[in-house]
């Protein structure tokens, strides 16, 4: 991470952990994360399995739900969304997040962009693996290269979901 932080100046302030419990040890999963905004953060997962990159809008609170949702629908900025999640997945990206079961109450059922109404977060990340790679500088490059790649999400919800962080 300070590789990357060095790269470019937004990551800066990033936090690296570890956890674990009675099955797995704190040094077989390590994370960090450089929080672009408020409950807006890229993240990095390493574990046994290698690399993962995301980036993660949660534990919004509802003040921030309500900005989603009324972006979502609105024309301009629900289409720019749709276009963004569409190249993510292209890219390999699964996008997820907590969903409500039922669409949307004030929204009809067959709305363009209902099933993203239903998110209550969006999280987008994508494996980048376990080669030898991994061992090597070239793993912050990959590292940035996805985060590169996840930008357009990150300053879609910073825009439209929450106030950057002063």
């Amino acid at each position: 991470m300070n590789v990357v932080a060095d790269a470019d100046p937004e990551y800066e302030d990033f936090a690296v952990w570890g956890y674990g419990d009675v099955l797995l040890q704190a040094w077989q999963r390590q994370n960090a994360i450089v929080r672009l905004a408020r409950n807006i953060e890229l993240g990095v997962r390493f574990d046994l399995d290698g690399l993962e990159v995301g980036v993660a809008w949660w534990y919004a609170p509802s003040a921030q739900i309500e900005r989603y949702r009324a972006a979502v629908a609105d024309p301009g900025s629900g289409s720019r969304l749709v276009a963004i999640v569409r190249g993510l997945e292209r890219e390999g990206f699964v996008v997820s997040g907590d969903l409500l079961k039922r669409p949307l109450r004030g929204y009809p059922a067959d709305h363009p962009r209902a099933k993203l109404l239903r998110h209550r977060s969006v999280i987008a990340a994508r494996p980048l693996g376990c080669e030898e790679w991994i061992h090597t500088p070239t793993a912050a490059d990959r590292v940035l290269a996805a985060f590169s790649q996840l930008r357009p999400l990150a300053s879609w919800l910073i825009k439209n979901v929450s106030r950057p962080r002063v």
